[in-house]
């Protein structure tokens, strides 16, 4: 960011094994951490700053009860920035104090400063110690999971935690993220053989329930769309819905093309690079494609394979990018409760009726604002008042 002596820049290079034409100068600060200091000498010019916006208590949590007990009686799901981590982190601070519990595995891609999830986890060291492993060769663990196993009186139960972003505090505020929390069995024995392999610098090889990369997501979405496939051939309703940070994968991209030409009606929420074009004549003409971009970082993912009443639905670690589905441990897990499957896809179908944030992809890959008479809808927005509404419901 400031000129320098030709000498050091070619040792730079020399160093770095660059050439020197891929070296550039650029007056725009590379660290840009200082505007977050900006912000409070600014903060009396009230037109500068958003509405202030609080992660609200999520009415599927008691929070003065047992959040373990309360998971283990049923599925539950939290919608970030929208609704507080709180149950989370509680959740494994009771897991770093039950002596019932035997272990504690998570899968750490980031964290905060200070974060209390270490925190919890140097609780439960200080009892029965702790072993990392530092990645694999070869593969990025990408993936969000958490496996609790409790053992009592006997009897072994588990609570598996999967999601779409990272185990932080900051960003669950500022991304928005979905996190699952289950007692379901067939969940966290997939989810164990997950560790298991990764403690033996291994990737899984198969499953029957998780989406798990390098080896069993790609293959298995794929051939999620053949089945939509065979659905629109025989001249019965098939959809497909996605939602993820980017779209990279030629080889799935190949296959809903493939999809769109069947008459298969696909839905896609992309919010950065997507590099299937949509609504190309005779190619691409099922297909959709918009982005949102808003107050806070699109960043779930979402898999939705069906139509109405034989849909699967999977949240997931993943975009659908070769570098994820082949090149890293990623993790989408599928949901089997029938009321947060809905929440899910209903939170879908709000973001594609978003005509504020959203930007529609045309067939020449340009992006433009919906054209439609509806009601102005910030699908951001919309949430957050259903979030503040539900936690008003909560506490009366």
């Amino acid at each position: 960011s400031r000129e320098m002596d030709g000498e050091i820049i070619d040792l730079l290079c020399e160093y770095l094994e660059l050439e020197r034409k891929y070296v550039f100068y650029t007056q725009t600060p590379l660290d840009l951490s200082f505007v977050f200091k900006i912000q409070d000498i600014l903060r009396k010019e009230t037109e500068l700053f958003f509405e202030k916006r609080v992660p609200q208590r999520s009415p599927q949590f008691n929070e003065e009860m047992p959040i373990m007990d309360q998971i283990e009686k049923e599925d539950k799901l939290l919608s970030y920035p929208y609704e507080s981590m709180r149950p989370f982190l509680k959740m494994l601070q009771e897991a770093a104090e039950d002596k019932d519990v035997v272990s504690i595995k998570m899968t750490l891609y980031r964290v905060a400063k200070q974060s209390k999830i270490i925190a919890s986890l140097i609780e439960a060291v200080e009892d029965a110690g702790c072993r990392v492993i530092y990645g694999l060769d070869g593969y990025k663990v990408h993936s969000k999971l958490c496996l609790i196993t409790r053992k009592k009186k006997g009897k072994v139960s588990y609570i598996t935690q999967i999601g779409t972003g990272n185990y932080n505090e900051k960003t669950s505020r500022l991304y928005t993220d979905l996190s699952l929390m289950t007692a379901n069995v067939d969940i966290a024995l997939e989810a164990a053989e997950v560790f298991q392999a990764l403690s033996m610098g291994e990737t899984v090889e198969e499953t029957d329930h998780l989406l798990v990369a390098p080896h069993c997501l790609q293959n298995k979405v794929i051939h999620m769309i053949d089945r939509e496939i065979e659905h629109a051939k025989a001249g019965e309703p098939a959809y497909i819905g996605l939602k993820m940070n980017s779209l990279t994968d030629k080889k799935i991209m190949e296959k809903l093309i493939k999809a769109s030409k069947a008459g298969v009606k696909i839905d896609m929420v992309i919010r950065g690079i997507c590099c299937l074009i949509p609504g190309v004549k005779g190619e691409t003409d099922n297909i959709q494609v918009r982005s949102i971009v808003g107050r806070y970082l699109e960043h779930s993912r979402i898999y939705i394979f069906g139509t109405k009443g034989r849909e699967k639905v999977y949240i997931a670690s993943a975009d659908f990018m070769t570098r994820n589905t082949l090149r890293r441990v990623e993790v989408a897990v599928p949901i089997y409760n029938t009321d947060i499957k809905m929440q899910v896809i209903e939170m879908f179908i709000t973001m594609l009726s978003d005509n504020v944030k959203a930007r529609e992809e045309d067939h020449n890959g340009n992006y433009k604002i919906p054209k439609n008479q509806d009601t102005p809808l910030n699908s951001q927005e919309f949430f957050y008042k259903q979030a503040y509404l539900n936690a008003e419901n909560v506490n009366s």
